[in-house]
């Protein structure tokens, strides 16, 4: 008996010794993370001790005083009393330093670092490595491969295309004044650009504003834009294999299927139609390709030029900043000239005298609305479409000041809001509405004004971007008078873009 007991107990103290091992190994691991995260912390406060930031928790970081929602606010604060940067902790092993004097942004915008993680990192699975998140030689390789799409002659006939897709916009908006004459713009505009960059980019024919699959794209790009916003400023939502199993986490991923079958159904159509002998021949004879016909020839004269992977990585990042941004800019322009009536009647009669019925708005009136440009620029400098640009240091950076940081200070994060705020006015407050900022005769830093970014890296559709902004503003204005929703504010919120949190609600009027 007593020998069958022994036998019985040795393999329970095997067991209770292998879980004690595990144990006492699982608890060095976790003591050996914790004393790199202090170690890591230790190195970032060191980092940014140059730079005063207001206090910050030691786990949560400035999350508190992010918790109401107004982060605009709280960043404004932030530019009126630490001057040209400001570390914001996100928790306790990771800061972002807050750049918004532009000195600093010409110094940084003038280097080759590759983007910052946070955001970037999380967008990668849905956008993949295009212009946006390359660097270095690749990035050089596709900027250069892809400047011929946006060169003057291919933009040109772009702005009828422009023209017939705004006016499909303002015919909708028409129909439905008979129901009620306050409108939530933002999904509206957002429809007309995605119709507009998938006619001219990608060869896309047909009414995309009344497309479900269109529709659908939209909203996955809406939920997406809010997600990776709350990801980033999730500690516990870092890690894919624990992001994965969240409700969010599951939702970032349907939203992602629905944008990649939406960008996969444009690429599949147009390599069927470059199957067809005449068509292919046709496109070979163009004097300059679009968009979509350029990668897909670099791909079929060079195998090894693109991938399929890398291909549809150009395609989902123009699909997305093409639309979206210019949505952001196009909706925040006319809420801003809906809430001054004094300035929109003035491009109203600029427009008017130009363009008369707005029927045949053309490359060469583009430059012809001068007070119009103007009021465009000075909403963008209040409403930047995208708030917010990062890098990551590649080398050590020394600013005009005297203050520096070390290689490998990453999230240094370009807050291009905050910096639009600290542009020198002429006397003027700068939360002021105020065109004469931007008179042809008027001074001012080459770095204060960046609404598309500067430098190398600088945004390649913004010729593209400012002709539709003027397209859609100048024919708007031709057909409605506008007038804000009092009881419907818009919150400016940043997400990937300036969105708003309660969206952007207008009154219309339809001009005689």
């Amino acid at each position: 008996m007593s020998v069958s007991v022994l036998s019985l107990t040795r393999p329970l103290d095997t067991v209770s010794g292998l879980l004690q091992l595990a144990s006492l190994l699982g608890l060095a691991l976790l003591l050996l993370k914790a004393a790199q995260l202090y170690q890591h912390r230790q190195w970032l406060l060191k980092a940014v001790q140059q730079f005063p930031s207001p206090p910050s928790h030691w786990f949560f970081g400035h999350k508190q005083e992010f918790q109401t929602g107004q982060e605009l606010q709280v960043f404004q604060k932030w530019t009126e009393k630490y001057p040209c940067a400001c570390p914001r902790w996100l928790w306790g092993s990771r800061v972002s330093l807050v750049v918004y004097d532009p000195d600093y942004m010409k110094m940084i915008l003038g280097r080759s670092d590759p983007k910052a993680g946070g955001s970037y990192t999380f967008i990668t699975p849905w956008i993949g490595y295009g212009l946006l998140l390359l660097h270095g030689e690749t990035w050089f390789q596709h900027r250069r491969m892809l400047t011929p799409a946006f060169h003057y002659d291919i933009l040109k006939p772009y702005v009828r295309l422009m023209a017939d897709s705004v006016q499909v916009m303002l015919d909708k908006w028409e129909e439905l004044l008979t129901q009620n004459s306050h409108l939530e713009i933002f999904e509206h505009v957002s429809l007309m650009t995605l119709d507009t960059i998938m006619k001219c980019a990608f060869s896309y024919q047909g009414n995309h504003q009344a497309d479900r699959n269109s529709q659908a794209y939209i909203q996955a790009i809406r939920d997406m834009n809010n997600l990776v916003f709350a990801r980033v400023r999730n500690v516990f939502y870092q890690k894919d294999i624990f992001y994965g199993l969240t409700s969010e986490g599951r939702r970032n991923h349907k939203a992602r299927q629905i944008a990649h079958q939406h960008t996969d159904r444009v690429i599949k159509l147009r390599k069927a139609q470059l199957q067809d002998e005449g068509e292919l021949e046709k496109v070979r004879n163009k004097r300059h390709l679009d968009f979509l016909d350029i990668l897909l020839f670099a791909k079929m004269e060079n195998g090894k030029g693109l991938s399929d992977k890398d291909l549809r990585a150009e395609v989902d990042t123009f699909m997305f900043e093409g639309h979206d941004t210019t949505a952001s800019g196009i909706s925040w322009i006319l809420y801003a000239l809906a809430t001054h009536p004094e300035h929109q009647q003035r491009c109203r009669e600029e427009i008017q005298s130009l363009l008369g019925d707005g029927a045949s708005i053309t490359w060469e009136h583009l430059d012809q609305m001068p007070y119009t440009t103007m009021c465009i620029k000075e909403a963008l400098r209040l409403y930047p479409p995208v708030p917010g640009v990062g890098r990551e240091l590649s080398k050590p950076i020394t600013f005009p000041d005297g203050r520096s940081l070390p290689k490998g200070m990453a999230f240094t994060t370009l807050t291009l809001l905050a910096l639009n705020h600290t542009y020198p006015g002429p006397g003027v407050p700068l939360q002021v509405f105020d065109p004469s900022r931007f008179a042809p005769d008027a001074s001012r830093h080459s770095h204060a004004f960046l609404p598309f970014s500067g430098g190398s890296r600088n945004c390649i559709g913004k010729h593209f971007a400012m002709n539709e902004l003027k397209v859609a503003v100048a024919l708007t204005l031709l057909r409605f008078e506008l007038a804000p929703d009092p009881f419907k504010i818009p919150v400016p919120t940043p997400r990937i873009v300036l969105m708003s949190k309660n969206g952007i609600h207008l009154h219309l009027r339809k001009l005689l």
